[in-house]
């Protein structure tokens, strides 16, 4: 039995000092993730202070008959428990440094389209800006209206909202793993547009210019990486 897997099971019967030193043992694992979500209103310390209380709960509800890594199991449980504190808190908010790199896309973007005679692409927009195509669609998302990974997507009529943040079961948890596991199973395009549709929030006719395909070709990939995905979880 190795120590994880020990202090876990003393954990489990209640004893704190188990459940401590654990938390010791992945505080590099919870910076990690708190720091995803500076900028959104709520003080690092904070973050983490709220990643320690979704680690815990995972420390509470793991079993290993789920047939995952404690830390595999841990990960959306501590994200989790930061984004609904920041969904029910109302704190998410654009980050000064996100509002700057928009600011500076649509200098670029407007100068690109005047010089071009036609909308850039991303990939032209990130040359002139020195910002990542990622960052460069990120930005967009949280300066603009976008659709939400709540709402179903399209005549598919598939939501990831709930598998993505729910955090309220433990069934609910084990279908979240086995998501993220499907995923990484498609194809790179193919996984690519599934994140920046539903992790990020982003039209078809944005992921187009990330992409620098068609939305065609965009809506076309993503019919058949929820196709696979449904082959994947069935």
């Amino acid at each position: 039995m190795s120590r994880t897997e020990e202090l876990l099971r003393r954990a489990k019967q209640g004893d704190p000092r188990a459940s401590e030193d654990l938390v010791t043992e992945n505080a590099g694992l919870i910076w990690s993730i708190a720091r995803r979500f500076v900028g959104r209103g709520t003080d690092l310390e904070d973050l983490y202070q709220l990643g320690c209380l979704g680690f815990l709960k995972a420390v509470e509800g793991f079993d290993p008959a789920f047939g995952t890594q404690f830390s595999t199991y841990a990960v959306p449980k501590i994200s989790g428990e930061i984004r609904r504190f920041l969904r029910d808190d109302g704190a998410v908010k654009v980050s000064r440094g996100i509002k700057e790199q928009a600011t500076a896309i649509k200098i670029a973007r407007n100068h690109l389209t005047a010089a071009l005679g036609r909308e850039p692409t991303v990939l032209e927009i990130s040359r002139q800006t020195g910002i990542s195509p990622e960052d460069i669609a990120i930005a967009e998302n949280a300066t603009a209206a976008t659709e939400s990974i709540q709402r179903e997507t399209g005549e598919e009529g598939f939501s990831l909202e709930h598998i993505l943040t729910d955090t309220e079961s433990e069934e609910r948890m084990v279908e979240k793993i086995a998501l993220s596991q499907a995923i990484g199973k498609l194809q790179e395009k193919e996984g690519m547009v599934i994140r920046l549709r539903y992790y990020h929030g982003l039209t078809q006719q944005r992921v187009a210019k990330v992409l620098d395909v068609s939305q065609v070709q965009v809506s076309r990939i993503e019919k058949k990486a929820l196709a696979h995905l449904r082959e994947l979880l069935s």
